[in-house]
């Protein structure tokens, strides 16, 4: 009996190994990084805080190599390495501190994680997904000041305890079911609007088949369940209906649909 437990303990990790959630959740440690909650309703603002940080080489390669749709021009990406390879020792070289907003801090740790994430990419290129990589969630790749920090320590142990869901449909994974990649950076003077872009953008494309009584959902509401509450509770089905064209029912059934890792590549 010992060993048939044995066994059935491997498999469940062995499938573990499948979901995002077991990659994103390694490399946890947010390494000290400051951490502020956002207290609702967000507000767009450069005001509150000590620095206001220049994105604009990130948001020039944005709009030169992603499309509407969210599709990234890797190739373009490297021919334009020395700009991205600029604007990522920016980012490396700020150490963010309790005296910036939490608009500067959401900004900062999205592009952050979108930036790096196209490097890892471009450091693997060409690669059909970005699992064929090794440890692409986990190993510490992202400096900031004297630290090195995972893209799931970015994810898990900074933006998810920022009590912001949005961020889900703002970072990006560079696959197909993955929220697009937006087109431009994320700035403290923009965030709000821009997040709302980003959810209405996720939740209402073919990422989600939304109907009353039988939606069927990406795998994002599934693996982060708990962080969509809507007063407080968890919620999944209230917190889509805000953003969504077609409301789903209280009492629908959910079903989700399997996630497309392929890379996001223009083609």
């Amino acid at each position: 009996m010992r060993i048939i437990v044995m066994i059935v303990g491997l498999l469940a990790i062995v499938f573990s190994l499948h979901n995002c959630t077991y990659f994103s959740a390694a490399g946890l440690s947010s390494h000290g990084q400051p951490i502020k909650k956002v207290i609702s309703p967000l507000k767009s603002t450069t005001a509150n805080s000590t620095v206001n940080l220049d994105h604009s080489q990130w948001d020039m390669l944005l709009k030169k190599h992603v499309d509407e749709d969210g599709l990234v021009n890797y190739v373009g990406f490297k021919n334009d390495r020395e700009t991205l390879n600029g604007y990522l020792k920016m980012l490396s070289s700020e150490q963010p501190d309790s005296n910036w907003s939490v608009q500067e801090l959401l900004a900062y740790y999205i592009n952050v994680y979108n930036a790096y994430t196209v490097d890892l990419i471009l450091e693997n290129y060409p690669v059909n997904s970005i699992k064929d990589i090794r440890g692409p969630w986990t190993k510490g790749i992202v400096p900031i000041g004297k630290n090195n920090l995972s893209l799931g320590g970015i994810e898990n142990g900074v933006l998810r305890k920022m009590n912001e869901p949005r961020i889900h449909f703002a970072i990006n994974c560079a696959s197909i079911s993955c929220p697009n990649l937006l087109n431009e950076a994320y700035t403290a003077a923009k965030i709000n609007e821009q997040l709302n872009k980003a959810a209405r953008g996720f939740i209402n494309s073919s990422k989600n088949d939304i109907n009353s009584n039988n939606p069927q959902l990406s795998s994002i509401f599934d693996w982060y369940r708990k962080d969509f509450t809507v007063d407080g509770e968890q919620n999944v089905i209230a917190y889509i209906n805000q953003y969504s064209n077609t409301k789903i029912s209280s009492d629908a059934t959910i079903d989700y649909k399997e996630y497309n890792w392929n890379l996001n590549e223009q083609q």
